[in-house]
């Protein structure tokens, strides 16, 4: 088990705990995977602290939006369980925040420690800890966004790291010849569209609940997504503004993504309300940067109603081929369920993309 304190730049300095921990038995981690869904935090704390004031911050610094999605999708839901309820169940929850008041505590301001590994490979804990009431909301003012950061980023990289084991050999060989580059896939993925500059890989079809509000009923309804690589001739900077980006991307899904209806093709959906976001994005090894861009797409070309979804993209320079590269995931499902697992899916792709020389 590693432990690791945080640093928060805040108005107020608070005083991190950092110290040694003895390791945790590896055998109680080996071979135990992670327990939740995707894009869950487990508070544990006591009911009043629950109650209080400090969930407020918690809803606030921890449930960020990944924009600009419709319906709303929100980076993490919060679980709340009691110490006593935690300690009498499963606690391999994969990101599980514990708010401790500690009348022992001695510490000026109070701590945020974060462990791995706890009671499960890949667990993420985070500790919050004040000697009262009034220190432990203080810290959470303070450092609810580094402990997002710290959650935000476990998510995906979890992700990447189960996807790294599935080799899908063939289409990565293939993507490597035609594009120059690399990334991770999920198991079973299928290479179903191939041109001289696109590609299009499906994932398997994945299946969630659907939440029924106001009836406590569930159903299961179909998420399918995939990634899109498409690639032309770089000529100067000006390609990386965004709407030379966008233009690029309605180009390309134009002639390479059509509908079953004919004459109705994929494309950017530009409401006010969906209108891409982007910023700048490296990969995880720090080794390639690019751009990365977020919004919704439609079918269009016939003015008839049609189905749509989410986009992930990330846009880079191939400095080996001379090509401007992007690989843009997209998830196409019911809007009455969760999306937020098969973004983050996409998330961690992106991240994994590398050029090969």
């Amino acid at each position: 088990m590693t432990l690791r304190a945080f640093s928060i730049s805040a108005l107020l300095v608070l005083l991190f705990s950092v110290g040694c921990e003895s390791s945790h038995n590896s055998t109680v981690t080996r071979g135990l995977s992670v327990t939740g869904k995707v894009g869950e935090i487990l508070v544990v704390c006591d009911q009043d602290v629950w109650n209080s004031e400090i969930k407020n911050y918690l809803d606030t610094g921890l449930t960020n939006w990944i924009m600009p999605y419709f319906p709303d999708v929100a980076t993490f839901q919060l679980v709340h369980k009691t110490p006593i309820h935690f300690t009498q169940g499963v606690k391999r929850y994969r990101n599980t925040l514990f708010i401790n008041i500690d009348p022992t505590y001695e510490g000026e301001y109070g701590s945020i420690v974060k462990r791995n590994d706890v009671w499960a490979v890949g667990q993420l804990v985070v500790d919050i800890t004040g000697k009262d009431y009034n220190q432990v909301l203080e810290t959470c003012k303070l450092g609810l966004s580094e402990v997002h950061e710290e959650f935000d980023t476990k998510e995906w990289s979890r992700i990447l790291s189960n996807f790294s084991r599935n080799k899908n050999t063939k289409i990565r060989n293939e993507v490597k010849q035609n594009f120059g580059i690399d990334f991770v896939l999920p198991s079973s993925s299928k290479l179903v569209s191939k041109r001289k500059n696109f590609y299009r890989i499906e994932f398997p079809a994945a299946s969630r609940p659907i939440e029924f509000v106001g009836t406590g009923t569930e159903d299961v309804g179909s998420i399918f997504s995939g990634i899109m690589v498409y690639q032309y001739d770089s000529v100067d900077s000006t390609q990386f503004q965004f709407d030379a980006l966008l233009a690029a991307r309605d180009t390309m899904l134009k002639y390479n993504v059509p509908h079953e209806i004919e004459g109705m093709y994929m494309g950017t959906q530009y409401n006010e309300l969906v209108y891409p976001e982007g910023n700048i994005m490296s990969t995880v090894d720090g080794k390639l940067n690019g751009f990365e861009m977020r919004g919704m797409f439609m079918f269009k070309g016939l003015p008839k109603h049609s189905t749509g979804g989410a986009f992930w993209a990330f846009h880079f320079r191939n400095e080996v081929t001379n090509k401007m590269v992007c690989v843009s995931g997209y998830v196409d499902a019911p809007a009455t369920t969760s999306w937020t697992h098969p973004l983050r899916e996409i998330q961690a792709i992106l991240k994994s993309v590398e050029i090969v020389k």
